[in-house]
């Protein structure tokens, strides 16, 4: 700063608010946090959250799908599964976050919806460096059901882009734990859409492919099924594809996918709560096979859609009468 500046008489110092006014859009839904069931543009947390500052935190997703949950209790494991190996602890067990959740469900009146439960490090009361300090933080909120794929893309395909980044490496970060640590998957992304694509896969440690910003990818080659083994999220819809392909008769194998093997491929997918089975039919400018969705593609996508009835898959949403 110049004498100048300095020497400049300061103004008045600007009002200090007693409360917030949040000028920004949210979709419709209903979110619960700290007992309370509130409109998502009532849900906040704050800037010294340990889940904001440094991606301390871990979540899970599951989709409503004509008034069902589909598959909450693979979900629930796995949040819970996160939560001990994070040493995070929440008032809640599975039956109490299953419950939370319906009741975002039901009170948002949303037949198709994307839910979410989280749960972060939380903020010390002293702002204290020692995570063992911070009060953990549940929160889970229902807004409507959105697509990794659009109609279009489901019909015709994805167009997905092979970045050279790399995935955070399992012995930094356990895959299995569900969690924001997503920079490394949004730079493929814009790598993706720099190139013209919809989407992207990113790569592992020793070079092959990875997966892509929240979702897992299969390829299919005379009739067997793959999908990368290591350095990924294991996803539930990735499970439900293995337990749909066990009772199709198809094998499904978790290896090594190169990024040859999957451009040489006779089908290509991906899989997503956001989404379920979506198929792709071009990589980085170039058709997968013929361009065109393969047969065991569509053949699982139906499968899978037809189970969301099944109550041995799904669970009815308690909506109001």
């Amino acid at each position: 700063m110049s004498q100048a500046a300095a020497a400049k008489p300061a103004g008045p110092l600007p009002i200090l608010s007693n409360h917030y006014v949040d000028p920004h859009a949210y979709p419709d839904g209903v979110a619960y946090l700290d007992g309370q069931y509130l409109p998502m543009s009532q849900a906040k947390v704050s800037v010294l959250d340990w889940g904001f500052l440094h991606s301390d935190a871990t979540y899970d997703t599951v989709h409503v799908w004509n008034g069902r949950f589909f598959r909450l209790d693979l979900h629930l494991e796995r949040f819970f599964s996160g939560l001990e190996k994070l040493r995070m602890t929440i008032p809640f067990d599975r039956d109490g976050v299953a419950e939370i959740l319906h009741n975002c469900v039901a009170l948002s009146g949303h037949r198709a919806a994307y839910v979410e439960m989280l749960c972060t490090r939380g903020a010390s009361p002293t702002f204290s460096r020692d995570p063992r300090q911070a009060i953990n933080r549940f929160m889970a909120f229902a807004v409507p059901f959105g697509s990794v794929a659009n109609a279009e893309q489901l019909r015709s395909g994805l167009h997905v882009a092979i970045s050279d980044k790399v995935r955070i490496p399992p012995v930094s970060i356990d895959p299995s734990i569900k969690n924001y640590h997503w920079l490394d998957l949004v730079r493929g992304l814009y790598d993706a859409y720099d190139r013209g694509a919809d989407t992207a896969l990113i790569l592992d440690f020793n070079g092959n492919v990875a997966e892509g910003p929240g979702f897992n990818v299969f390829c299919v080659k005379a009739g067997k099924l793959s999908t990368p083994a290591v350095g990924v999220l294991p996803g539930i819809t990735r499970r439900t594809v293995f337990d749909l392909c066990a009772e199709a008769g198809l094998s499904v194998a978790a290896a090594d996918v190169s990024v040859t093997t999957l451009k040489t491929a006779d089908e290509v997918f991906i899989t997503s709560t956001a989404g379920g089975i979506m198929p792709v039919t071009t990589i980085d400018g170039a058709p997968v096979a013929d361009g065109k969705v393969g047969a065991i593609t569509e053949h699982l996508m139906a499968l899978y859609w037809r189970r969301h009835d099944d109550p041995t898959w799904s669970s009815t949403v308690r909506y109001p009468t």
